[in-house]
């Protein structure tokens, strides 16, 4: 498959990688300074050096320890993680996390906003199905949830109705369980929120995850979504 063409501001933060050079590839939902959760979702998953780790973004905020989490990351170089909403708070300086160094906010500022592999996307927000990937934005791709302006919780969502070419894994709308179409894969299962930190396992087709210990920030039902689509067993 030919590989996406996107708009020219996010064709230039387009990472493509060959998924061939990999035994296997692991797909992860949203972290948001989970720590502890990350590293026992890594320790579950036991990636080698020679399988490729892929984060949804969204690294940071809300939860305790971004810092640890940016690092965890950052010095595996088998880890690669698209850029989220919360990533981009920071480059344009609506957030602080003052425990992130300068040397950390260039990193983040120099993440991808869609990173790809034959059949596969994956982007923090995700792609609305009538208008073509080439006209989505970085804010768009960093942000689509609902069919309807203004992203909402009250869909309907743009991963019910998306029919490919590619398979998008995203990850910014919580979810109760992951969200598994033929086409799209949600994987924000709300760690941050006293849920699941979750991962995709490419080739074995097997979804991965370990539960929360603590609740780091409540948040309300209406704002966690029940996908329709049940999840793989």
């Amino acid at each position: 498959m030919s590989v996406p063409s996107f708009h020219p501001d996010v064709a230039e933060q387009h990472l493509r990688v060959d998924i061939d050079d990999w035994d296997d590839v692991y797909v992860v939902g949203d972290v948001h300074g989970c720590l502890p959760a990350l590293e026992r979702l890594v320790d579950r998953l036991d990636p080698s050096e020679d399988d490729l780790v892929v984060f949804v973004g969204d690294l940071v905020r809300k939860g305790p320890d971004s810092k640890g989490v940016v690092d965890y990351v950052r010095e595996r170089d088998n880890f690669l993680t698209v850029r989220g909403n919360n990533e981009e708070k920071l480059i344009r300086g609506t957030k602080e996390i003052d425990a992130l160094t300068d040397d950390d906010l260039e990193w983040i500022s120099n993440l991808p906003v869609a990173i790809t592999w034959e059949d596969a996307i994956v982007v923090h927000g995700g792609i609305h199905p009538e208008k073509p990937l080439d006209e989505h934005d970085v804010d768009e791709l960093e942000n689509t949830r609902a069919m309807n302006p203004g992203d909402s919780y009250d869909g309907p969502f743009w991963f019910e109705y998306y029919e490919g070419p590619e398979r998008v894994f995203f990850g910014h709308t919580v979810m109760a369980h992951p969200a598994v179409f033929e086409h799209a894969m949600g994987l924000d299962t709300g760690a941050v929120y006293g849920g699941a930190l979750t991962a995709y396992d490419l080739h074995a087709d097997e979804l991965v995850a370990v539960e929360s210990e603590v609740t780091h920030e409540s948040r309300k039902d209406s704002k966690i979504l029940e996908p329709r689509q049940p999840a793989l067993v």
